[in-house]
């Protein structure tokens, strides 16, 4: 069993199935060469069919496996075909795409993560402020 999911123009995950293993190549119907291929045709609103890992966030594997394609891809999540990575949907305009650990990442980084939250306004206003703490909003 393996989990399929389909992107749009922008690359956008669209959908997420669980198909085929990847590597049941006797049952691929003839004149496919992957079960991406395959699956890409069953949805004519996709322009691509990236196969992604359940087990994989942040790019580490939950069972100490190879981690792939950055996380498991979800309605919403963003491809990157240049690093081949899924992202989930980006939390503020000001955090960038770490490919290494496939995650956002705050231009400032987090005092400590359980006292404070992220406000993207005080960011804006001066680039040396973002992080709030908790409760005094």
């Amino acid at each position: 069993m393996a989990h399929y999911s389909f992107i749009n123009q922008e690359n956008i995950v669209i959908e997420v199935i669980v198909g085929k293993d990847e590597d049941d190549l006797d049952s691929l119907p003839e004149g496919f060469e992957s079960w991406e291929d395959y699956y890409l045709i069953k949805r004519p609103n996709a322009v691509k069919c990236k196969r992604t890992s359940y087990n994989t966030k942040e790019n580490l594997h939950s069972l100490g496996g190879t981690a792939f394609r950055g996380n498991y891809a979800g309605i919403g999540y963003e491809y990157d075909p240049e690093s081949d990575l899924f992202y989930p949907p980006q939390p503020f305009e000001s955090w960038t795409k770490d490919s290494t650990n496939a995650k956002w990442i705050p231009p400032i980084p987090c005092p400590d993560p359980e006292m404070y939250v992220w406000d993207e306004d005080a960011y804006q206003l001066d680039n040396d402020n973002g992080w709030i703490e908790m409760g005094s909003q």
